[in-house]
């Protein structure tokens, strides 16, 4: 009988500075093909030629579509998810929630392209992250959840169900990417003008945070 004792996976060699940096350019690329074509709507040579490199080269780093696509997703999702995780039962929940809440906008206003992608993965009933969203995301939930309801319980924010809290943070932060084309048909040029995100952060942290704050 053949033995069921696997060999230790090999260690991936380390990227060298210009793989890294080539690396980089075709996520940045494949990011905003994907925002705007969608999956199934983009192409690899149109990444290859956004970032400036051959097919043959750009394949060199990932071996398919859906492999730059979940590389994509999967670095979004590292980078929205840090400012979450960081949320400190010790500190003050209120600052706490100011500063998730205005790092998400900052994203919003910086990043639209990794929000659009993210919402178009989900409207598709997120066939990549689907494993993701049932694990690590829910268990991080849960512990955030448990956060905010030990401050609910020990009066330093008005009694609110968490993860509706949650839930609304996410869809208010992200509404100002996903919908840009809504916001500026209703309010027109306004939108596009120095200062609307900080004056659209004020207003999004004044209704949430004066919502949950000790009565």
């Amino acid at each position: 009988m053949a033995s069921t004792k696997t060999r230790p996976a090999k260690q991936a060699k380390p990227l060298s500075r210009i793989q890294e940096v080539n690396r980089k350019a075709i996520l940045d690329a494949a990011l905003e093909v994907f925002a705007t074509s969608g999956f199934r709507g983009a192409t690899i040579d149109e990444i290859a030629t956004r970032c400036g490199m051959s097919k043959p080269n750009l394949l060199y780093y990932f071996k398919s579509k859906r492999d730059i696509y979940q590389q994509v997703l999967e670095q979004t999702l590292e980078e929205w998810l840090a400012p979450f995780a960081a949320i400190d039962p010790n500190a003050d929940p209120v600052e706490e929630l100011r500063r998730y809440i205005t790092a998400k906008l900052v994203m919003s206003e910086k990043r639209p392209e990794a929000s659009k992608l993210f919402a178009n993965e989900i409207l598709h009933g997120a066939p990549v992250i689907h494993g993701f969203l049932e694990t690590h995301l829910r268990q991080l939930v849960h512990e955030k959840a448990g956060v905010i309801r030990q401050w609910v319980s020990d009066g330093k924010l008005a009694p609110i169900d968490p993860y509706h809290l949650i839930f609304t943070i996410w869809a208010t932060t992200q509404h100002y990417a996903d919908f840009d084309v809504q916001i500026r048909a209703v309010i027109g040029s306004q939108a596009g003008k120095p200062g609307f995100y900080e004056q659209a952060a004020q207003a999004v942290l004044s209704i949430i945070l004066n919502g949950i704050r000790p009565r």
